[in-house]
């Protein structure tokens, strides 16, 4: 009997993981033992295992340099449109796996690590997190970087490298603790400093009106520092570039102001201008009107517009000279994305450009303003609206308050505002504006930008938000990339829509067979890494039901709590039924200033601690909170869940992006019709989602009648029963007390009006268990998913934008290999061409 494959093994026979020839294995030794001995000046008897992820890391980014510059050297001799996507967060996670992906080099790599008596996967485990991104936002910015280098497009991502990313969460106690994100602590491979292209950004200071123009005087400076990413396409050798700014202070710093003794201090004091960016502010869909995050917002914005303009002009191949001043050709050239009103201010820093600088007339200058620039919105929650106060403006950015009251005063005549609204900026500024899903480009123009809409509508799109295929199938399930890839070829990876053709395999046992079988090897391999973290006896039989997302009122985690109370008391009280196994996990950050929502992770915390020591229910029930939700730990337990939780309140959640990772990796969806959940039921078919609660027109109608939380508490016994042992102390024996906050909020004052779902979502959840109890019917529900899974690729997204926004062209088509033309070196050497 031959025995069971290793994960080596295993790994060796996947063909979506790139082939393992002798010669590309053989060099890719040769070159880690380079860069452990040249590089990391270290031998194997004393290299540690992050030492040998860096040889690896380097090893794996020398073969993206050639590329890299070859990339951006054919843009160079082309001169096509570029866009800048302008985001103050970017969520990329871990690269060294994506790269491999990319590249095709997982299989060699591995092969080479394992020659070296190495385990691959315990040194990508070393690997950092970049954390730079809150949550839904940040990780669109990151998906969107794949597909745009994937389709060949001209692009730029442009933001802030945070010393600092978003805080990583641990547990004591039952409550959320902080602490810092030392990413950078043992250094970033993938990055390239290029002070070269350094860049000042003025603050403060005041203005001259004179004849021939404006002037902004007596400012403070800050450098920006840009550091480099590359970003590859799949498999075209397209290699992008990220840039991030970094804050340095000049060298003369406080000095000019000498004082007698001050030299010290002064050179002390270069902190401030450097804490620009220092940290990322860790606010999900919250506005916090702090003077620091609007240096923030502004430094990313005066930089990259610097670097654009830069670009612009140098476009003559094979010159340095300033080739192009006509800037009415700027729109012809630059697309420019604000993902969310934070890069708003790079409408009036072009406008401030274009007038003061280029000396170009209002209007013209306008007019090439509207034309560059495009603004995504991402949320119609009221408190996650910026709206900056008029005199913080003033004292910062006092040239371009003057701008912007000339905007107002041309395009929105509101009269003199305490506070300047960010988003309205952004509309009359930009010649698109769109949403993140059909039914929330459709909330826009109904609410919120109305009177915007009604004067213009041209201006408004829809651009329904997807997820990078690479990353969200190919990297972090493997097994289920390869069981599709062996019934319709691999193309799909690049094209998504192929996945329809899996709706012709829902009635083919072995297929029903194979899918289920990948779902449980993920779920084992997910149970074996919670019972080291948490020391719970996992049952891998049982349902993974997963709610993980930051931690909001409007997502509703407190729905899911009261549907976990429900379920213990119903087995507590038929504890001889049989009931449908779950393990139910809920992980997320919550933001450090939000006290209801670190409330809500210590109710979930003293629920497990309840359920889970109760011997009745045994491991019937089990609830954990997943520790430090990031993108890594996402990439571990999607692929391993069985039913995902998508419950905010109809027409809150703008999109949601995990619901899409979920659909993708062969979970069922549990969900209200909000965001992107309408058109994955319209894909899959609503009879293949758990569709419950109100619609968008029933919260509508409630608001108008009013929402009485007592009518439900009174009316459902189960709902009171759990109420009343949340406010009881029956969770929290010892502090009876705990979460009277919670109980009062959702009797007297609950926005999102969890009660009024509860009993819809309670039946939908029992027409959940007895689907599972028929696993191939559910199986076949899951492939009917899958297939319908096209639409939500960043890819479709990101073509749409192009065409419909950016009016660029997307290609499939391949960049030559660097090692393809031999002419590479000697036209490298010869031609001074741009290479940022």
């Amino acid at each position: 009997m031959s025995k069971p494959l290793s994960d080596h093994d295993k790994k060796k026979q996947i063909s979506v993981r790139g082939l393992a020839g002798v010669e590309n294995v053989s060099d890719l030794k040769q070159n880690f033992n380079r860069h452990l001995h040249f590089t990391l000046v270290k031998d194997r008897n004393v290299a540690t295992k992050r030492d040998y992820y860096f040889a690896l890391a380097n090893t794996v980014r020398d073969h993206l340099v050639g590329r890299w510059i070859r990339t951006q050297q054919h843009y160079y001799e082309k001169d096509p449109k570029r866009v800048y996507y302008i985001s103050l967060e970017f969520y990329m996670g871990r690269t060294l796996q994506n790269t491999m992906v990319n590249l095709a080099l997982e299989n060699a790599c591995d092969e080479a690590m394992y020659q070296l008596g190495l385990d691959m996967e315990e040194l990508e485990d070393m690997e950092e997190d970049a954390g730079l991104g809150n949550g839904g936002l940040g990780r669109l910015a990151a998906c969107f970087l794949d597909s745009m280098a994937s389709l060949g497009l001209a692009a730029y991502g442009y933001g802030i490298r945070y010393e600092f990313g978003i805080f990583n969460q641990k547990i004591v106690n039952g409550w959320q603790v902080e602490e810092a994100d030392d990413w950078l602590r043992y250094g970033n491979p993938w990055e390239k400093a290029r002070p070269e292209y350094m860049r000042p950004v003025h603050f403060y200071g005041r203005t001259e009106h004179h004849p021939d123009g404006v002037k902004w005087v007596d400012t403070q400076v800050v450098l920006a520092l840009p550091y480099d990413t590359p970003v590859p396409g799949y498999r075209n050798n397209v290699v992008n570039t990220m840039r991030l700014w970094s804050a340095k202070a000049p060298c003369e710093f406080n000095l000019k102001d000498f004082n007698v003794g001050g030299y010290i201090q002064a050179v002390l004091d270069r902190n401030l201008a450097e804490n620009i960016s220092r940290v990322l502010y860790p606010n999900d869909n919250f506005f916090e009107g702090k003077e620091l995050r609007l240096k923030q917002e502004y430094f990313v914005v005066s930089a990259t517009l610097q670097d654009i303009i830069r670009r612009f002009k140098v476009s003559k191949f094979g010159s340095r000279e300033i080739a192009r001043t006509d800037f009415t050709k700027l729109p012809d050239k630059v697309a420019i994305q604000l993902n969310d009103t934070h890069p708003a201010m790079a409408i009036p820093e072009l406008m401030r450009v274009l007038v003061d600088e280029e000396k170009l007339g209002w209007e013209m200058a306008w007019d090439i303003c509207v034309r560059t620039c495009a603004y995504t919105n991402h949320t119609v929650l009221p408190e996650a609206l910026e709206r900056w106060p008029v005199d913080l403006f003033a004292h910062l950015l006092p040239r371009h308050l003057e701008i912007v009251y000339e905007i107002n005063r041309r395009h929105l005549e509101e009269g003199g505002q305490k506070r300047i609204n960010m988003a309205h900026l952004c509309i009359v500024g930009s010649h698109a504006v769109n949403g993140v899903a059909q039914i929330h480009s459709d909330i826009l123009k109904a609410t919120i930008f109305k009177d915007f809409y009604e004067m213009e509508p041209h201006k408004f799109q829809n651009k329904t938000n997807g997820i990078t295929p690479r990353r969200w199938l190919v990297m972090c399930n493997p097994g289920l990339a390869e069981v599709i890839a062996e019934r319709i070829g691999e193309d799909y990876i690049r094209d998504l829509d192929q996945l329809q053709s899996l709706r012709n395999f829902v009635n083919d046992d072995a297929f029903i067979r194979d899918i289920a079988k990948v779902k449980q090897e993920n779920k084992l391999k997910f149970a074996v890494h919670l019972e080291e973290h948490y020391k719970v006896k996992i049952n891998p039989n049982s349902m993974f039901d997963i709610q993980v997302k930051r931690i909001h009122e409007y997502k509703r985690q407190l729905l899911n709590c009261l549907h976990i109370i429900t379920y213990y008391n119903r087995i507590k009280k038929e504890p001889n039924k049989q009931w449908t196994p779950r393990t139910i996990m809920i992980g997320g950050k919550a933001a450090p200033g939000y006290h209801t929502a670190k409330m809500i992770i210590r109710l979930i915390t003293a629920i497990g601690e309840v359920v889970n020591n109760d011997p009745v229910v045994g491991d019937r029930l089990k609830v954990i909170f997943l520790e430090n939700y990031r993108v890594t730990l996402a990439e571990k337990a999607i692929p391993a869940a069985d039913l995902s939780e998508q419950i905010s309140t109809a027409g809150t959640e703008a999109s949601g992006t995990g619901n899409m990772k979920f659909m993708l990796n062969g979970a069922l969806t549990i969900g209200t019709m909000d965001g992107a959940n309408v058109e994955m039921a319209e894909e899959a078919g609503e009879d293949n989602l758990f569709i419950f609660g109100m619609r968008v027109d029933d919260v509508d109608e409630l608001d108008r009648k009013g929402y009485c939380a007592e009518e439900y508490y009174n009316r459902l016994p189960e709902l009171k029963q759990a109420i009343d042992q949340i406010a009881g102390g029956f969770f929290s024996p010892k502090q009876p007390d705990l979460f009277k906050e919670i109980v009062n909020m959702l009797m007297h004052h609950d926005r999102f009006k969890v009660f009024a779902d509860y009993e819809d979502y309670m039946k939908c959840q029992e027409k959940v268990n007895a689907l599972y109890k028929n696993p191939k019917e559910w199986t076949k529900k899951v492939i009917y998913n899958i297939a319908g899974c096209g639409k939500f690729s960043s890819d479709r997204t990101i073509a749409q934008y192009a065409r419909e926004i950016w009016g660029m062209e997307p290609t499939l088509e391949k960049l030559p290999a660097p090692d393809d033309n031999t002419e590479c070196c000697i036209h490298y050497w010869t031609v001074s061409y741009q290479n940022s």
